[in-house]
């Protein structure tokens, strides 16, 4: 049977592989649809997808004492969206998504003060060792420190803060109140912008928001499941996966190059998952 560890890693994978998708598919709607535009249908589309949950639990999946984390975390969540879709718009998708591989580093530290939690020397170890991974996977920025990574530092702390918020609240909600709540509190403040940024869509850029929200409930689900059973300094880092998937989508659909030097800093990033695994398996 494996263990909580195991399991978190392996949905923290699976979330990572659709979270990816939706950054390719952003980046291919971006030259069509506005930023408001992609950021409610991504959310509205999930919704959508959750109602089947709400039906099946009833209106008590929706009681709840806790509504100031579930608002908090909606509030965090949309305007990191709304800084990674910016981002993804302006660089290579590769190197967007190093925008959600920053926030590995954060989490441990939010979790340490929030959460009491105490990552081990080999945790803060494997955390570093992905960091060189991911600065070996990614080509150069280059153009300095400019506003855009000013945008994509506050996405990371943004989406550090959610994901240790589901930790702390996973003790009494369950995943499917958790997602439901995202996805309900997302779509209804992203509606506001809309009307006023609107842009005409043709048929295949509503199939692409279709397919965000299908990869947003599963992709949100897998997180939330992995946050509430294993804890989030010891699973984090496996956000670099994503790193993965965006360079196999860069280069399949943008002809991004794929380069030795990726080859070798996705080894180390599996290498420094690998050592955080096993350190709790013996």
């Amino acid at each position: 049977m494996l263990s909580p560890l195991v399991k978190g890693a392996v949905l923290l994978l699976l979330a990572e592989a659709c979270f990816a998708g939706i950054g390719a598919l952003v980046k291919f709607t971006s030259a069509t649809a506005s930023e408001a535009q992609v950021v409610f249908f991504r959310n509205a589309f999930a919704l959508l997808l959750m109602l089947p949950f709400l039906f099946r639990h009833g209106f008590s999946l929706l009681i709840t004492k806790r509504w100031y984390l579930h608002v908090s975390r909606a509030l965090t969540g949309i305007i990191s969206m709304y800084c990674f879709f910016y981002v993804l718009g302006k660089m290579p998708l590769a190197q967007g998504m190093l925008v959600l591989l920053l926030s590995p580093f954060i989490v441990p530290v939010i979790a340490r003060f929030w959460l009491k939690e105490r990552p081990s020397r080999l945790t803060l170890f494997a955390i570093l060792l992905g960091f060189i991974g991911v600065v070996l996977a990614m080509p150069p920025l280059g153009g300095g420190f400019n506003a855009i990574m000013l945008v994509a530092l506050l996405s990371a702390v943004l989406v550090a803060v959610t994901k240790t918020t589901i930790r702390y609240m996973s003790d009494t909600e369950p995943a499917v109140r958790i997602v439901f709540y995202f996805s309900l509190l997302t779509a209804v403040l992203s509606a506001i912008p809309v009307p006023f940024y609107w842009q005409p869509l043709n048929s295949t850029v509503w199939t692409a928001f279709a397919g965000m929200g299908v990869l947003a409930a599963i992709g949100q689900l897998a997180m939330t499941r992995a946050y509430a059973i294993a804890p989030a300094s010891d699973i984090g880092m496996w956000t670099y996966s994503s790193v993965i998937f965006a360079g196999a989508f860069g280069y399949l659909f943008w002809q991004e190059p794929v380069t030795l030097a990726w080859f070798g800093g996705v080894l180390v990033i599996f290498y420094a998952g690998y050592i955080t695994t096993r350190q709790r398996l013996l």
